[in-house]
């Protein structure tokens, strides 16, 4: 069983952040990376939004500087994917597939997972016109044709922003009704970019190097069609990667960790959160680091105060 200061679950924006600022305040963390080394963000190629940075550049090199940056000042690494916890005890126990750790404090930055619609073609064209954030990617179909999948509010705002920026927005939604606030919804039915195509559903995407079209089926007929297109967005919601921490800390309705307002404190004294794991809105990266500053402070804060 390792034992560290400071224990920092996840490898993506939040978990690396926060790693540097513990690591600079000499608390030696160790980051357990989970199943995707450099988190959610590496599944987009590029990334263009995040400041200081005057041309779009790769997410993997971008994570890589991040990771080589932490390491600098004295973080390890531990490639290990945390299976349950035990927070009731001091110091707080991690169980990996690896390994066990135990730690004074520790930052969950697990993140989420976009949910997909699993449609042959998908993962193949991920990142290559199939993506799961228009914030994020929407930039790159400037004048271009796209579609969102979904009902809810997410989709809703994904088609408005789609639609300051491309030619032609389409809507999908398998029912005739969103679930959207109302307010969203007029927005959108008041926007002559966008228009919404009722019980579909996609069935397929399609494209050698790049998405170029899908399929839908009616889901009262069954007929299908093909539409051409240069983006799909994805917003059919996020899974937040919690699993491991149900009956440790408060969660809300949706799996999301509870942080208390203005801070990164958990439910549990000792016990912090940053980034999509905790943050069902905004989910950027420069939100997700910003985070990961600020659990990392309160960790240290809170070990300080133990002394």
């Amino acid at each position: 069983m390792l034992h560290h200061k400071s224990l920092v679950l996840g490898s993506g924006p939040a978990g690396y952040t926060a790693a540097l600022y513990l690591a600079r305040a000499g608390l030696t963390p160790i980051v357990i990376t989970g199943p995707l080394l450099g988190g959610q963000l590496t599944t987009t190629p590029e990334i263009e939004n995040f400041p200081g940075f005057a041309v779009s550049f790769s997410t993997t090199t971008f994570m890589g500087a991040l990771r080589t940056q932490v390491e600098r000042f004295g973080a390890s690494l531990m490639q290990d994917c945390i299976l349950r916890t035990d927070f009731t005890r001091s110091p707080f126990v991690c169980y990996g597939e690896e390994g066990t750790y135990t730690a004074d404090t520790i930052i969950i930055a697990t993140g989420a997972m976009a949910r997909w619609l699993d449609v042959p073609g998908e993962r193949r064209l991920r990142g290559a016109g199939v993506s799961a954030c228009a914030t994020c990617d929407g930039t790159f179909f400037r004048d271009r044709t796209v579609a969102v999948v979904g009902g809810g509010n997410t989709a809703v705002d994904e088609a408005l922003f789609l639609a300051r920026l491309c030619t032609r927005v389409y809507l999908i939604h398998r029912r005739e009704t969103l679930r959207a606030e109302v307010i969203q919804q007029k927005r959108l039915f008041d926007c002559e970019k966008i228009v919404c195509l009722w019980n579909k559903r996609v069935i397929s995407c399609h494209g050698e190097k790049r998405l170029d079209s899908i399929v839908l089926e009616d889901v009262q007929t069954s007929l299908s069609e093909t539409l051409p297109l240069d983006g799909l967005f994805v917003a059919i919601g996020h899974t937040p990667s919690t699993e491991a921490f149900e009956g440790q800390v408060a969660l809300t309705s949706e799996g999301y960790i509870v942080t208390k307002p203005g801070s990164t404190h958990t439910s549990v004294p000792g016990v912090f959160a940053a980034g999509d794991v905790c943050d069902s809105v905004y989910r950027q990266a420069v939100t997700a680091a910003g985070q990961g500053c600020m659990a990392a402070l309160d960790a240290e804060r809170w070990l300080f105060s133990l002394e």
